[in-house]
């Protein structure tokens, strides 16, 4: 189990994965190299299409917190690469942002696959939530409300990103198909990211030795 001490970031629902409004940000800073500027931009020409002021600016920064932790790398695949390479950045920008959602893929889905249980319940989730919640008491002082929120936007995310198929319960836990490009963004910036796309300990630590 990952050992975070620091509390999670839970105010992530103002978007689930969203590849491709997370491009045209990535598109607009990689061509001017200012946050500020492109947070400017993408507000005052409502790139993201929002039907309102207030929905776009919260949609901008949830989008922008992400894309920060995006090495330049990973932001050209973002922005230029195929589908399936921009979701994988997507999630890799998640992953960065919002440990909660990356700790749930390596620890609770990999677990699951090594178990050879595909199926995600939802007593996976809550069990997974209150073993956390001893060293993240901020799980639990959220409103019911906001419980359901989280897990609705986190289970988006998951099937977006392609780890979470059509089935039972809350689908069915899968690994994503990662092209040689979307790796090595990911390996040359630090291999534990792959954890979040369910790759093995045992395969990462291969490629860290390597």
């Amino acid at each position: 189990m990952y050992v975070n001490a620091t509390p999670y970031n839970l105010s992530f629902t103002a978007a689930s994965l969203r590849p491709e409004l997370a491009r045209i940000v990535a598109e607009y800073f990689l061509a001017v190299r200012d946050w500020e500027k492109t947070k400017e931009h993408i507000l005052s020409t409502n790139a993201l299409q929002c039907r309102s002021a207030s929905s776009a600016e919260r949609l901008e920064l949830e989008l922008r917190k992400r894309l920060v932790t995006l090495s330049d790398e990973q932001l050209v695949i973002l922005a230029q690469a195929t589908a399936e390479d921009r979701v994988a950045m997507a999630w890799l920008a998640a992953c960065k942002r919002i440990s909660f959602a990356f700790e749930f893929a390596a620890e609770a889905l990999r677990d699951k696959l090594a178990a050879h249980d595909n199926i995600l319940r939802p007593s996976d989730y809550e069990t997974y939530v209150e073993t956390k919640a001893a060293a993240h008491p901020e799980l639990m002082r959220l409103s019911a409300s906001t419980k359901i929120k989280i897990r609705q936007v986190l289970l988006k995310m998951l099937s977006e990103a392609g780890l979470l198929g059509a089935g039972i319960a809350f689908g069915t836990i899968q690994r994503p198909l990662l092209s040689p490009v979307a790796r090595h963004a990911i390996t040359s910036d630090d291999p534990r990211w792959l954890a979040g796309f369910l790759v093995t300990d045992q395969e990462i630590g291969g490629l860290s030795l390597s």
